[in-house]
């Protein structure tokens, strides 16, 4: 059960007690207008007799309209439709009891004509308190808005007009002064007193005009391409005071206020696609079903947690060695068909266990070691985790009858020259070999890096923006492919729904960026300056770093699925399928030379 704050409290006892008296009222004044102002004795007799049904009709209907959790500060079109469609329907209620009642006990009933009089003057006088109070907020007492920041709004559509007019009711700290839309049709016209001065193209000028402190991008359908150019355009111009509005994916399901805008990030920057996906299709595939996501603290398993809870399968099974990440992970979704297994992939004992007494029909394989240079360091434990725990993980699935089995792979597997991007293509061979042992499909889904997860580079410099610098990068040209977490996740749902079993499916993650230019970027969204306020230093690439990250061999190639964003892998010509025993033979020997070995296995 909710518990409501002090403020609702009052707001909800407020409405509730000025509605029962509304209800109350409308009925007399109804009887009184029905009969020229002398209402019968007879009538009068009855009038107390329907004073309660009217009130708990009305205001049962309109509790389950959720009328009163609304703040009626924001009241708009929408609100007043609600109103208006749960007080017609208590009408409707009303009027066929007193039909009946006419009909068999006419004693007690009221004229017809009398309770469709109730519904206008009801309607008009709910509607009209809800009214009152932003009349008083806007006009007889509007917030002073001294010292308040001159604002710009980018976008004059329906989140734009949202925008300005809560930040003109409340001391937001903010001044809408000029809006900017490419909507020429707009240009000239007013939102709220705030008027549509020209396009996008304008924004230099304007800022300069308008003397601009602070900007909104309030448009929730933009590219991160177009996001980054307002960005640099709004940077040059001076702005540091940027916010924006969640992007359309991640909209809430009521209406937007102030308290959603949050400052620009480097998702927004690089990532804010709306990633369109079969969702019937996912849910047909999940629903009803046991699902084990090994790793599920981790950044992306424990995204895919969250993302598949929303399909309402039978129970989600998080295995996951990392006990603490798992017991946030389990509270975040207490209640819910969330069950936290502690284990390690890499004891095929507990793996069996698991399987047996939770029997998984779908598995979500993201449990791994993933830091190169960590790896290169100790590249015995990469191959029993990544190798070994994988194929634990793989047999189980097998001797235990699951119906799919999706390995989280990476772009590191493709022409590895790291430890940790060797394991993980002999990870994904492992799933392409195993594919033809029985019934379980096995597929693999390879993409780039994901943005903000755990000991990532984004985490990184933000933690050495904030000590003040330096950010250390590797090397100028070393480049990286991005993706969000959700973004890359549900592209994972999508292609385990389609996969058929051993394929090799690739997300297209954009074009590559260079980690200087995110590193630069970076600084400038904290308001400071490249080289100036916090310097960039070159260390030298680390042991098994590439400067260019790939997401197929120069054998696979890759073909189109249905979805634009998933491809498959062509198979390459060697599929190692008749050397996995002698490949996994070899690495259980972990002998000293590991590291030369396994590149030199997946190389030959």
């Amino acid at each position: 059960m909710e518990i409501l704050k002090p403020t609702q409290t009052k707001r909800l006892l407020f409405f509730l007690i000025s509605d029962t008296l509304i209800f109350a009222l409308s009925l007399y004044l109804s009887l009184l207008l029905r009969f020229n102002f002398s209402i019968p004795e007879l009538f009068l007799q009855r009038y107390p007799y329907w004073i309660l049904p009217f009130i708990i009709v009305k205001i049962l209907f309109l509790w389950f309209a959720d009328i009163y959790r609304l703040n009626w500060r924001f009241v708009s079109i929408g609100e007043f439709y609600k109103i208006l469609k749960a007080l017609f329907l208590s009408f409707v209620i009303l009027f066929i009891t007193n039909s009946a009642i006419q009909k068999f006990y006419t004693q007690l009933s009221l004229p017809r004509s009398s309770i469709i009089i109730d519904f206008l003057i009801s309607s008009f006088l709910v509607l009209t308190l809800r009214a009152l109070r932003r009349v008083y907020l806007e006009i007889i007492n509007p917030p002073t808005r001294d010292g308040s920041k001159n604002t710009l709004i980018i976008g004059g559509g329906y989140t734009g007009e949202r925008i300005i007019r809560e930040m003109r009711m409340t001391n937001s700290g903010y001044k809408p002064v000029a809006i900017l839309d490419d909507d020429r049709s707009k240009h000239g016209s007013m939102i709220h007193g705030v008027k549509i001065v020209g396009s996008l193209d304008e924004i230099e000028s304007v800022v300069k005009e308008q003397n601009i402190e602070s900007a909104v991008i309030a448009i929730t359908t933009l590219h991160h391409s177009k996001i980054k150019e307002l960005f640099d355009r709004l940077n040059r111009a001076g702005i540091k005071d940027i916010k924006i509005v969640p992007s359309l994916n991640k909209l809430p399901s009521r209406d937007i206020s102030l308290k959603d805008l949050k400052e620009l990030s480097i998702e927004d920057i690089l990532a804010r696609e709306v990633v369109e996906i079969d969702t019937p299709g996912i849910r047909s595939f999940i629903e009803k079903k046991t699902l084990l996501v090994s790793g599920a603290g981790g950044s992306i398993g424990s995204e895919i947690v969250n993302q598949l809870l929303k399909y309402n399968p039978k129970n989600v099974i998080g295995f996951e060695i990392d006990e603490t990440e798992l017991h946030e992970l389990s509270m975040k979704h207490k209640g819910r068909q969330f069950l936290p297994v502690v284990g390690d992939i890499r004891d095929r004992k507990r793996v069996e266990y698991i399987f047996k007494n939770y029997k998984p029909s779908i598995v979500f394989h993201a449990a791994a070691y993933k830091h190169v240079p960590m790896m290169e360091m100790h590249p015995e434990e990469a191959v029993k985790t990544n190798v070994f725990g994988t194929l634990n993980m793989i047999e189980a699935s097998l001797n235990s009858g699951v119906e799919k089995f999706i390995n989280i792979s990476t772009d590191k597997a493709v022409n590895p020259k790291s430890v940790m991007g060797a394991t993980k293509r002999i990870a994904e061979i492992l799933c392409k070999v195993y594919n033809e042992r029985g019934s379980t499909k096995f597929v693999s889904v390879r993409f780039g890096n994901v943005l903000g997860s755990r000991g990532s580079v984004i985490p990184i410099f933000i933690e050495q923006i904030k000590r003040g610098g330096p950010i250390t990068v590797t090397h100028p040209e070393m480049k990286r492919y991005f993706m969000s977490i959700p973004e890359a996740v549900s592209l994972v749902l999508q292609a385990a729904y389609m996969g058929e079993g051993g394929e090799v499916f690739v997300l297209d993650m954009g074009e590559p960026i260079k980690i200087v230019e995110l590193a630069e970027r970076l600084i400038k969204l904290e308001g400071l300056e490249p080289y100036k306020d916090i310097n960039i230093i070159f260390t030298g690439t680390r042991p098994g770093e590439k400067l260019y990250e790939e997401l197929i061999t120069k054998d696979e190639g890759v073909k189109q699925t249905s979805h634009k964003k998933i491809f498959v892998a062509k198979a390459s010509k060697n599929t190692y399928s008749d050397e996995i025993e002698n490949i996994l033979g070899s690495l259980d020997k972990l002998d000293k030379k590991l590291k030369e070995e396994i590149l030199k296995i997946i190389s030959g």
